[in-house]
């Protein structure tokens, strides 16, 4: 039996109109950080919101200011977003990272392009049909050396088996270092990912590379908690929040609420689950 990391996707772009505990300010989402680490939840990844309206704020100030808050109350793992799937070009993907205030410890690099058009079983019908995300090869390098200059660690954030191919050939080449922090994505309705099954991660994981390092998984726009057994057999640790899903059919619970159910399963399974000290020695990460 293994240590477990919990991640908290704590808000993403999530509205309120279905669950209205989502964090927007740095001091909801500080506030929330420390009752998810109460609960279990080691790392913390967090979109800059706009307070009022809920809109993106991709600035390099929310992000100091976040980080500031949930390194003097929780300690939490930070672990921001860098404008994911917005159109950005590479400078202004990395500018959140150059305000010179307080940095986070990690921050994403999606490893590849995909279509990113969520698919509606029930009306059988795209949201979107023009949602292509472009990571070039030249891109992805790009972002990992720009989040290592800005003394943050990239965590690849593997889509696909071809991301995870990417992933290793970039390790094989020196130009992703390690030991390697890494996300898997499952989802029923990204189609460019595996499906969030038992099968579609099956198939994933054979293909993580055997540079050392440490996995989370992640349910894109759906629940992991399906997948929380699965995520324990093969030693992953689950990414978690109500910024993948609201979570209805548990009511309208808080991101605690859900770090709380991991934490149950993966204890009742004879795990342990880590805190923010612990993990960051699990990921490599120095002493806050």
């Amino acid at each position: 039996m293994g240590t477990l990391i919990i991640t908290v996707r704590m808000n993403e772009g999530a509205t309120r109109e279905a669950n209205p505990h989502v964090p927007w300010s740095p001091e909801e989402i500080a506030a929330d950080a420390q009752r998810c680490v109460d609960a279990g939840a080691a790392v913390v990844h967090f979109h800059g919101r706009d307070p009022v309206a809920g809109g993106p704020d991709r600035s390099a100030e929310a992000l100091a200011a976040t980080v500031e808050l949930i390194d003097r109350t929780s300690g939490a793992v930070t672990y921001c977003n860098l404008g994911a799937g917005a159109g950005l070009d590479l400078d202004g993907r990395l500018a959140p990272l150059a305000g010179g205030g307080p940095a986070p410890e990690l921050a994403p690099v999606d490893m590849g392009s995909f279509n990113l058009d969520p698919f509606d079983r029930d009306r059988l019908g795209f949201l979107t049909e023009e949602g292509v995300y472009v990571n070039t090869v030249a891109t992805v390098k790009a972002m990992a050396d720009g989040i290592r200059a800005a003394g943050v660690v990239p965590v690849a954030v593997c889509w696909s088996v071809g991301s995870l191919r990417l992933l290793d050939a970039l390790a094989a080449q020196g130009a992703w270092t390690t030991p390697v922090v890494g996300e898997l994505v499952v989802s029923d309705v990204l189609l460019t990912t595996n499906p969030a099954s038992p099968a579609g991660l099956a198939a994933l994981t054979p293909f993580v590379p055997e540079a050392p390092g440490s996995w989370s998984l992640m349910a894109a726009m759906g629940s992991v908690l399906p997948l929380v057994p699965d995520a324990l057999d093969a030693s992953l640790g689950v990414s978690v929040g109500l910024g993948d899903h609201p979570h209805l059919d548990r009511g309208t619970p808080t991101n605690a609420d859900l770090v709380a159910a991991v934490a149950e399963q993966a204890e009742a399974a004879g795990h342990r689950v880590a805190g923010p000290a612990e993990a960051r020695e699990l990921l490599g990460l120095p002493p806050r």
